[in-house]
């Protein structure tokens, strides 16, 4: 009797930002890390999302920089061609074609009521928002449902941000026959929530921290000691973790832990009573000790651009596979014609 066939991995996408000059510590172990992790368990996607990026001002020669900074730094972390897809967002025109079709079963009053858009505009006023803002939690759906992606990994208080995308699929589906899995989310196990150095009741952020509270992956080992000893800390000099009594370190405690592995118990007893002086001291060089690979790895693919560009097209290519079939049963279920040989 032949042996069954293995069950097929479950599809997850997901995607990252390119409006900064560097991946910071959150995006890093809230999302990168965790993204290596899922090579071998899942039929992994990962896209470096350009077309999300402008929908805010932007300068078309830094966008392309960041775009391959961003690549680079995913290759560099740990991604690896051959066992997951890496690529460019809108080199591959389906994301935008499915979109448009999403668009025209959205409505507008569901869209006007995501969150993201408010939260965006919250300082600016929304008169002054582009349209690509207001309708990017559809273009992200169309990222999600494009691949017939079944879990989306996510940390847990971004349940939400899903729920655009798993209305468009029944949506899709019931009025036009079963075309798309209603996709889940995968809750990233064990994600550290880090906080700003310097305002440790804030999440460390690009859009709201300031320089000093975030540690970049590609900072210098230099900075990134600077950053360290120069975090707000507490009141008493106990290596102590209380979120309400003293954030600073639980803070730095968490970023401890989550780069080494060592539980917050084992620190506390470790530390104590040694004052801060020494605890980020030993944290610095941690954080330099993580970073230095990526950074180095990140340096070496920047300078050779020609086989970046070669990974980032392999990638692209395999991602235009998979769109393409999705595609073509969407245009076929909603009465487009075939595309023209």
């Amino acid at each position: 009797m032949p042996e069954a066939a293995p069950a097929a991995k479950p599809r997850v996408l997901s995607g990252i930002q390119p409006t900064a000059d560097s991946f910071h510590l959150g995006n890093y172990l809230g999302a990168v890390r965790q993204w290596v992790a899922l090579q071998d368990t899942r039929d992994a996607f990962y896209c470096v999302v350009d077309l999300h990026a402008i929908t805010v001002p932007f300068d078309p020669a830094i966008l392309r920089r960041r775009t391959r900074v961003a690549a680079a730094q995913l290759f560099a972390a740990g991604l690896d061609p051959g066992r997951c897809t890496v690529f460019v967002q809108s080199q591959v025109p389906a994301h935008t074609e499915l979109a448009w079709i999403l668009a025209c079963i959205t409505g507008f009053g569901e869209a006007n009521r995501m969150t993201q858009f408010k939260d965006k505009t919250a300082k600016g006023g929304a008169e002054q928002a582009s349209v690509g803002l207001f309708t990017y939690p559809i273009l992200q759906a169309a990222d999600i449902l494009l691949y017939q992606a079944s879990q989306v990994p996510v940390g847990e208080d971004q349940r939400q941000h899903l729920e655009l995308s798993r209305d468009l699929a029944r949506r899709f589906n019931h009025r036009f026959g079963e075309t798309f899995p209603v996709p889940g989310p995968y809750i990233l196990p064990g994600v550290a929530k880090i906080a700003d150095l310097q305002d440790p009741r804030a999440k460390m952020s690009k859009s709201s921290s300031s320089p000093q509270g975030i540690l970049d992956v590609l900072d210098d080992p230099a900075v990134l000691r600077k950053k360290i000893m120069r975090a707000v800390t507490d009141p008493g000099s106990d290596i102590r973790y209380d979120e309400d009594a003293k954030p600073g370190i639980t803070n730095l405690l968490r970023i401890y832990s989550a780069l080494t592995g060592i539980s917050v118990a084992d620190l506390q007893a470790r530390y104590g009573e040694s004052g801060y002086g020494r605890f980020k001291k030993d944290l610095a060089e941690v954080v330099v000790q993580a970073f230095a690979p990526i950074r180095e790895r990140t340096e070496k693919l920047l300078a050779d651009e020609a086989e970046l560009d070669r990974l980032l097209a392999r990638g692209a290519a395999r991602a235009s596979g998979a769109a393409r079939q999705t595609m073509t049963l969407v245009r076929d279920r909603i009465g487009l014609l075939p595309r023209a040989p």
